[in-house]
């Protein structure tokens, strides 16, 4: 769906951005101001423009809130929090050492953190035992009463923050009765900028501890524990249910099966036979091509860089290589639900690889571009995409 730019990457990250308008994370009229000022793939002028709608709902908030108007403050620092991830985006030259950057995601962190305190129902910011360190979270509570509800555990993917996590899906299960525990885990946002740590593909060691703590939560209700994963975070999920055996239910929001199969998919063979061989001599050079020529590639390979912690994008690439579900698939026990979106280009077929490898009780689950729902992760189309899932999960879980 082309969304205000001929380059599909600034097409998708604004339909992204403007999506989040169903839970109070975007206004359109905000979005179509700030793209309006935009050439398409200026990354600059990407990060000019956003900045400067987030830096005045900044301070709108900040106003609002100095004068009482507590609905009016928190209104405003979820949309400025929302543009400030928007605006860092493409930032990805050299994140460890971008300043603006570093500046951009602690104001999302910031905004996102005081409009917490604002909402009407309860949010606890949590540490997280894991390891010898702990990762960030929030528990997003529906009432204060300390009644032990269904509880969704949420994790995104290559590029989400724990805040965003509030608009992909917190905002739709508190309104159906779930309380949600949201958590970045390594190699993601803030736990990648603030401790160095990148991904892992044994997310089983991730999620675990996340349970835990969750289970020490008397609001939470251990029979109806669901784990929920967003992009990438749809294959980690699906690894970590495998080896995690106290979730009644699963998300894959996505289905992805094979995350080296997928960037490769958009190269040439030989190329990739080069990358996978470890000819870095012609490989570099020859990605360094494509770089030029694509604004996804090139934010696809540099943030890979950094993620993973390579320092070559061939190298990028190849750490992705330990990103599957061979292996795990057929482990999973609990109901599980793969989505799938018809104008998910450079997933095709990943959904229903993920789903055909199952051998628990599973339903695949298509969206459409008929329904305005057939983009990645479904971008653009929240309350339908909440309708849909959250009605499976009450279905499954009422069988718990």
């Amino acid at each position: 769906m082309k969304f205000l730019f001929d380059d599909a990457a600034f097409s998708f990250q604004a339909l992204r951005t403007a999506g989040h308008a169903a839970y109070a994370g975007a206004d359109l009229g905000e979005v179509l101001a700030a793209c309006r000022n935009i050439p398409d793939g200026d990354e600059e002028a990407w990060c000019r423009a956003w900045t400067a709608v987030a830096e005045r709902l900044h301070r709108v908030g900040a106003e609002a809130l100095a004068a009482g108007h507590r609905v009016s403050a928190r209104e405003s620092l979820l949309r400025a929090s929302n543009y400030y991830r928007t605006a860092d985006f493409f930032r990805v030259e050299d994140r460890d050492s971008d300043l603006e950057s570093a500046r951009l995601a602690r104001c999302s962190r910031q905004t996102f953190a005081q409009a917490a305190q604002l909402f009407d129902t309860p949010v606890v910011p949590l540490r997280i035992p894991y390891e010898d360190s702990t990762l960030p979270g929030y528990l997003f509570l529906v009432d204060d009463t300390g009644r032990s509800r269904p509880t969704v555990i949420h994790h995104g993917g290559y590029d989400s923050t724990l805040e965003e996590l509030y608009f992909m899906a917190a905002g739709g299960a508190l309104r159906r009765g779930y309380h949600v525990l949201a958590f970045e885990g390594p190699g993601q946002q803030s736990v990648r900028r603030e401790q160095g740590l990148v991904f892992r593909p044994d997310w089983e060691h991730v999620v675990t501890p996340v349970v835990d703590h969750a289970l020490t939560r008397p609001e939470v209700d251990p029979e109806r524990l669901v784990l929920w994963g967003t992009s990438f975070g749809g294959l980690l999920a699906a690894r970590a249910t495998a080896f995690e055996d106290r979730f009644a239910a699963c998300v894959l929001h996505n289905g992805v099966y094979d995350f080296y199969e997928v960037p490769l998919r958009g190269i040439p063979p030989y190329l990739g036979e080069w990358v996978t061989d470890g000819r870095d001599d012609v490989a570099g050079p020859a990605l360094a091509v494509t770089l030029a020529q694509s604004t996804q590639a090139r934010w696809f390979l540099r943030h890979g860089m950094w993620v993973f912690g390579a320092k070559t994008p061939p190298e990028a690439l190849r750490a992705c290589a330990p990103y599957s579900l061979d292996t795990a698939a057929a482990l999973i026990t609990c109901p599980t639900l793969v989505l799938d979106a018809e104008n998910d280009l450079p997933f095709h077929g990943e959904a229903r690889r993920v789903y055909e490898a199952l051998r628990c009780a599973k339903e695949l689950m298509l969206f459409t571009v008929a329904e305005g729902a057939g983009e990645h992760c479904q971008e653009g189309a929240a309350l339908r995409f909440h309708q849909r899932v959250f009605d499976w999960l009450d279905e499954r879980l009422a069988r718990a």
